[in-house]
C-alpha cells in the first residue's frame, strides 16, 4: 500500500505521513509523520525586496522535495531490494525500522524550531539527502550493498525527519494566514507529484533499464544516482529561491527546551481520554502496517515464490500511479462526508473502508491474474478504500491534541502513529515467509479485527469536523 499519507485537513488523503491552514496548527499534507510546529517567536520583518518574494517560487518546490526522501526510504527501498534479492523477512524487519526518525522526532523538533533557522535546517538537510542518495547509487554496485545502502537510508531517514519540521515551520513564517490557507491543496499536490515521480517514474524508469538487459544493480545505481542529481539541483534552487524570515539567536537553553518537552509529554498524558486514544492509534491500521511491506513484495516477486510478477514498469504505473492517484480521491471523499455529518458518524464506516478492501490481496493471491487491468482495478480499491478511511484516522489526532499545547501533543500523535506502522511492518515478513502470500493476506483480514475493536470503544464528538454553517 501507499502510505505517504494524508494530511489532518479532511479533504485530503495519507503515507503517512498531513490543521493545514491558517489556524496556525501545521502537518505535512501527506507525510503522516509530520507534525505541526508554531509559528517561530524569533520571527522578523523580511527585508522589502524579501517580501515580494512570490511564494509560488517555493512553495510547490519544497513540498515536492518533502515528499520525495521520505518514498525513497518507505517505499523505493523496498522494491530496490527486493530486486537484489534480499528476503523478505530482512526487507520488512529493517526497512520496517526506518519509520523510527518520525517516532522520536518530536523529540528534537523543539530543537530544530528555535535553533539556528528553519532556512538554514531546510537547506543543510537538502545537501545531506542529495549525498545519501548519491551513496546509495554508490554503495549498489558493492558487495556489502545491503548494509552500505541501508546505511544511507538511515542518514535520509532522519534527514528527512528533520526536513518535515523545518519545512513545515517555515511554511508557517513564510506566509500569512490568508496565503497559508490559499497554499495548502498546492502543497499537498506537489507533495503528491513527489509520490508519483519516486515511486511512479523512477521504479519504471528502474524497471526499463532493466527490461533493456542491463543489470538490476547497475539500473538502480544509476535511477538513485538521477535522484541525487535532481535533489541537488533543488537543493540549490532553493539556497537561491527561499527568502529569508528568521533571525538565528534563540533565548531559549537547551536546558529549557528539554524542560518544555517534558511539560508537553506530562500535560498529554493527563488528557482525559488518553489511554483509549492511544491504543486507537496503535492499533487502527494494525493490518495496514504489515500490508504496506508486503503489497509491493507479493506485486513483484515471482510467480514461483508465490507473488504475480509484474516488472517494475508496471509497478510504476499501477501501484506509484494509479494507486496514488485513487488514495488522493479516497481521501477527498473522506474529508468531504466528514465535513457535512461530523467524525463520530463516520468512525465505524471509515475502520470498514480502511480494512474491507484489503479482501482484493487475498483474492488476487489465491486467483493469480495476469492481466494488467485486472491487477490495477483491485490495488485502486483497496488504496481507495486506504484514503477514505484514514481521512477519519487523522482527524481523530487533531480531536485528542486539542487543547493546550495542541501543536506539541499533535505531533506526539504523528510519533504514536509511525510506530503503529513501524512494528507490525516489522514483523510482517517473517510472518509471510512462514504462511505464504495466500495465508498471509488471510492473516491479515484476521488482523483487521483490533481495528474495529478500538473504532467501537473510542470516544469522540459525533459534529467534530462537520461544518458548522452546513449544519445550521
Amino acid at each position: 500500500m501507499n502510505h505517504s499519507q494524508p494530511s489532518p485537513d479532511p479533504s485530503e488523503p495519507e503515507d503517512p505521513g498531513r490543521s493545514d491552514s491558517a489556524s496556525g496548527s501545521k502537518g505535512s499534507p501527506n507525510n503522516p509523520f509530520q507534525s505541526p510546529v508554531a509559528a517561530d517567536p524569533q520571527e522578523e520583518t523580511p527585508p522589502p525586496e524579501k517580501q515580494k518574494r512570490s511564494a509560488w517560487s517555493w512553495v510547490p518546490s519544497l513540498y515536492f522535495a518533502e515528499s520525495v526522501p521520505y518514498e525513497l526510504v518507505m517505499t523505493v527501498a523496498v522494491i530496490l531490494y527486493e530486486g537484489m534479492g534480499v528476503s523478505n523477512t530482512k526487507i520488512a524487519l529493517y526497512t520496517g525500522m526506518l519509520y523510527l526518525p518520525w517516532v522520536i522526532k518530536p523529540l528534537w523538533s523543539p530543537f530544530v524550531d528555535v535553533l539556528l533557522t528553519k532556512r538554514f535546517w531546510i537547506l543543510a538537510m537538502q545537501f545531506v539527502l542529495a549525498a545519501c542518495m548519491l551513496g546509495v547509487a554508490l554503495c549498489i554496485p558493492s558487495s556489502a550493498f545491503f548494509v552500505l545502502t541501508l546505511g544511507c537510508f538511515w542518514v535520509m531517514a532522519f534527514a528527512s525527519a528533520t526536513h518535515d519540521v523545518a519545512a513545515d515551520g517555515f511554511y508557517m513564517i513564510g506566509m500569512d494566514s490568508h496565503q497559508q490557507a490559499f497554499f495548502v491543496g498546492i502543497r499537498s499536490s506537489f507533495y503528491r507529484l513527489g509520490s508519483i515521480a519516486c515511486k511512479g517514474l523512477l521504479v519504471m524508469l528502474a524497471g526499463l533499464m532493466i527490461n533493456a538487459s542491463l543489470p538490476t544493480g547497475t539500473a538502480w545505481s544509476r535511477a538513485f544516482l538521477l535522484a541525487a542529481t535532481v535533489f541537488l539541483a533543488i537543493a540549490i534552487y532553493h539556497a537561491l529561491m527561499l527568502p529569508r524570515r528568521e533571525k538565528s539567536t534563540s533565548n531559549k537553553s537547551a536546558s529549557e527546551l528539554a524542560q518544555e518537552v517534558g511539560n508537553t509529554i506530562t500535560t498529554f498524558i493527563d488528557k482525559q481520554g488518553v489511554l483509549l486514544g492511544v491504543v486507537y492509534i496503535l492499533f487502527y491500521r494494525f493490518a495496514e502496517g504489515q500490508l504496506a511491506k508486503i503489497a509491493p513484495l507479493f506485486l513483484l516477486n515471482d510467480p514461483s515464490a508465490g507473488g504475480l510478477g509484474i516488472s517494475e514498469t508496471d509497478f510504476g504505473i499501477i501501484y506509484g500511479t494509479a494507486g496514488v492517484l485513487m488514495l488522493v480521491l479516497g481521501g477527498i471523499l473522506g474529508g468531504l462526508v466528514v465535513a457535512r455529518q461530523g467524525l463520530g458518524r463516520w468512525m465505524l464506516w471509515m475502520a470498514v473502508a480502511i480494512n474491507v478492501p484489503n479482501l482484493v490481496y487475498v483474492l488476487m493471491a489465491f486467483m493469480m491474474p495476469t492481466q494488467t487491468w485486472v491487477i490495477t482495478t483491485c490495488v485502486a480499491i483497496e488504496q481507495f478504500g486506504y484514503g477514505f478511511g484514514f481521512a477519519g484516522y487523522m482527524l481523530y489526532m487533531l480531536y485528542l491534541a486539542q487543547g493546550s499545547h495542541q501543536t506539541a501533543h499533535y505531533a506526539i500523535c504523528t510519533g504514536i502513529m509511525a510506530l503503529g506502522m513501524m512494528l507490525p511492518g516489522m514483523i510482517s515478513g517473517w510472518i509471510q515467509e512462514q504462511l505464504g502470500y495466500q495465508w498471509f493476506f488471510v492473516w491479515v483480514m484476521v488482523a483487521t479485527i483490533p481495528s474495529f475493536i478500538v473504532t467501537w470503544l473510542v470516544k469522540v464528538d459525533p459534529d467534530f469536523g462537520r461544518n458548522v454553517s452546513e449544519a445550521e
